[in-house]
């Protein structure tokens, strides 16, 4: 694999235009922050927003689910639909993940914008294809410019899946290179039909 890096802005762009054309996706999320815990989640998401996360790890069991038309975030602690039911607000630290990450704020088209604000004054390149897990994908790098972070990231590595366009694995770190988050996306698929509830 070849460490030669090429400058490649239309990926992201390319991205954006996949996510803003889809009508929903499903994929498993593993996160790995620099401090704390890993999360595993199986996230889905509807546009024009409605989330819903399974948990696997940690609170096994428990499930949240984000719904723009209240702007609540519903929480059942001990499964979907039993007792009891909390309904909470997006920025409610209970319900905020490693680096203080909102529901509200966790889709791809969030991520993406995000990318593309650091991108705007800052540089990317592309660093070859490489495999993550069975999927080939693009691996980017954005880079703000000194002193210019998004959300406190100086720096994202991306993972562009082929077929889809769509990130499959992304790596934050702050604007002095440290680590933040490293987040992968299993068995992502897009556009399903719906066969269970949001809410």
């Amino acid at each position: 694999m070849s460490d030669r890096f090429y400058a490649v802005p239309d990926l992201i762009a390319d991205a954006q235009a996949r996510f803003d054309a889809l009508t929903n996706y499903a994929v498993t999320l593993c996160s790995t922050p620099s401090v704390g815990e890993p999360v595993e989640v199986r996230y889905r998401y509807r546009k024009p927003g409605f989330i819903r996360m399974d948990f696997i790890r940690p609170h096994a069991g428990a499930v949240l689910a984000y719904s723009p038309d209240t702007g609540k975030v519903m929480l059942w602690p001990f499964g979907f639909h039993t007792f009891p039911r909390l309904a909470l607000a997006p920025d409610n630290p209970i319900i905020q993940g490693p680096n203080a990450h909102r529901i509200d704020r966790s889709d791809l088209g969030a991520l993406l914008t995000n990318v593309r604000e650091l991108q705007r004054l800052g540089e990317t390149q592309f660093a070859g294809h490489e495999a993550v897990g069975a999927r080939r994908a693009a691996r980017l790098v954005v880079t703000g410019a000194p002193g210019h972070d998004v959300a406190g990231v100086g720096r994202y590595q991306l993972w562009l899946d082929v077929t889809t366009g769509l990130p499959i694995r992304v790596i934050s770190a702050n604007g002095q290179g440290e680590l933040i988050e490293t987040v992968l996306m299993d068995d992502l698929r897009v556009d399903l039909p719906e066969i269970e509830p949001f809410l």
